[in-house]
């Protein structure tokens, strides 16, 4: 009695909610797997930098043109990626215990979004979504160690990221579990989210269908952007016509993204079978969204690192090759922006600190998500 009596002490010290009885403390669990996974790879790269076998970067990747280090050799390069890890792995380790830091939360966050955005920039690439997208099409002959490697890395610094703002969330007060505080929900209430919301949407939807239409263009025999000799290589490998289908998936998927300001987004329509009129689960919306905003803006950001080193010198005349997808980058923050407003409009009252009741009636006759008969504005 005496120590859990201590515990919520702290906790009060600290500003933080306490959680709900009986409840997992899954904002703790995500910090320690954080450091698990880190710490892991870590571990790995330093096994590949004392020799071991099996190095997926650089000259060792399995299509070095793709690389950020394509002339990097294992020696090199493996002991630096293991530094990075290792390091990262520290400083998850330093917002997963409980209490504060002497070091600034900023800094913290700031480590954070810096392993991120190493790991989006170098490591992964396009290769990630051209996988995703065979695998729906039972296609698994494509995927290669590389890619698996590429996966982990990302997997690892999402979860430190997701650390990172749960340590931000517990020292300033805010729940762990939804990020609410007693001051106000301001720009993520439902009516601010659904404003700034719908602006990321639509812009969400434009930005595939440019790139979609320079596909298309080529399978009907337009040389939009390219000269006419790439495009007969690719007609006699009928490439062209692969590349319109795989166009016309994105261009589907960005269709769906008006699911996130439209009612079908919330509620399913007529002609969804035997699911009519029910709610639609928010993680059904916002964990396939948020997958795609993260892989189109790592694709997009390769392709901007490819143009910069030089690979594309030779494609000058052939801007429709590149251009399109160099604006992804776009695209991957309007969706994430875009999903993210849908969490917000859509979340109810958390379990963990009981907090968006007044929240959500507040907001019930001005809202869309909370009207059942009304229609967006």
């Amino acid at each position: 009695m005496t120590q859990l009596i201590e515990h919520m002490a702290s906790r009060a010290a600290d500003g933080a909610p306490a959680p709900v009885r009986g409840r997992f403390n899954w904002a703790a669990g995500i910090g320690y797997l954080a450091v698990l996974v880190l710490l892991l790879y870590g571990l790995a790269h330093a096994y590949w930098a004392f020799g071991g076998d099996g190095f997926p970067f650089g000259a060792d990747d399995a299509n070095p043109e793709y690389s950020a280090f394509e002339h990097v050799g294992r020696d090199r390069l493996a002991p630096w990626i293991a530094g990075g890890f290792l390091g990262s792995a520290a400083v998850a380790l330093l917002l997963a215990l409980p209490g504060r830091r002497r070091i600034p939360a900023r800094v913290l966050m700031g480590a954070s979004v810096f392993s991120a955005a190493a790991v989006f920039c170098t490591l992964a690439d396009f290769r990630i979504l051209g996988n995703l997208v065979h695998v729906f099409m039972l296609k698994f002959g494509a995927i290669n160690w590389t890619v698996v490697n590429q996966l982990f890395a990302v997997v690892a610094v999402g979860l430190m990221v997701a650390s990172a703002i749960i340590y931000q969330r517990r020292t300033s007060g805010a729940c762990t579990g939804c990020g609410r505080t007693d001051s106000g929900a301001g720009w993520t209430s439902p009516e601010a989210a659904a404003r700034w919301g719908r602006r990321a949407a639509y812009t969400a939807v434009v930005v595939p269908l440019l790139y979609a239409s320079t596909r298309w263009a080529w399978a009907l025999g337009i040389p939009l952007g390219i000269s006419e000799e790439l495009w007969e290589e690719g007609k006699k490998d009928n490439l062209w016509i692969a590349g319109a289908a795989l166009a016309t998936m994105g261009a589907l998927g960005s269709l769906l993204t008006l699911g996130l300001v439209r009612r079908w987004g919330e509620v399913f329509p007529r002609w969804a079978v035997g699911l009519r009129g029910r709610r639609v689960p928010l993680s059904l919306a916002v964990v396939p969204a948020t997958l795609v905003s993260v892989l189109v803006t790592i694709a997009g950001v390769m392709y901007i690192r490819l143009h910069f080193q030089g690979a594309f010198d030779n494609q000058k005349d052939d801007w429709g090759a590149t251009v399109p997808e160099m604006i992804w980058p776009v695209w991957g923050v309007a969706l994430a922006a875009a999903t993210l407003a849908y969490y917000f409009r859509r979340r109810g009252v958390c379990k963990r600190c009981t907090r968006g009741g007044a929240e959500r009636r507040g907001s019930g006759r001005r809202c869309h998500v909370l009207s059942p008969g009304a229609g967006p504005r």
